[in-house]
């Protein structure tokens, strides 16, 4: 999920966007959130109580902690070059790279999307009698 700053680069507009972005996935998918150590999670004790969200927090200097999040940075820099501002791009141009990496397969999911993988689970959830949220 990639969402647009709502007003710029700061941990104010970073807890709104992820609140915003992480509040439409089903409830059983937003139980906890680990993020990197840095600014723009200053205002996560506030994230939490506006989404129900847990958040934790990986160690510094730990990138093994982080493996998922480091992997995705690499496939968006295939998007937005490293050094380069993407202030000029529009929320939809956002959806339109997540929808790009989303069904994209991935070795580590059986060579399955991770869309794919998610209908996948949202599917096996409705029919253990888990009904998800939205």
């Amino acid at each position: 999920m990639l969402f647009k700053l709502p007003s710029g680069i700061n941990a104010e507009s970073a807890r709104i966007g992820l609140s915003q972005k992480i509040l439409t996935l089903p409830e059983n998918l937003r139980l906890s959130l680990t993020w990197d150590q840095g600014w723009e999670m200053k205002e996560h004790s506030r994230f939490t109580i506006d989404t129900g969200v847990q958040v934790y927090f990986c160690d510094p200097h730990s990138p093994w902690q982080r493996g998922s999040n480091e992997n995705t940075n690499g496939l968006l820099r295939q998007y937005f070059p490293k050094g380069k501002t993407v202030a000029g791009y529009t929320q939809q141009d956002l959806d339109f790279v997540a929808a790009k990496l989303n069904g994209r397969p991935r070795e580590t999911l059986g060579w399955k999307s991770p869309a794919k993988r998610l209908a996948q689970f949202l599917d096996e959830s409705s029919a253990a009698g888990v009904a998800p949220t939205v």
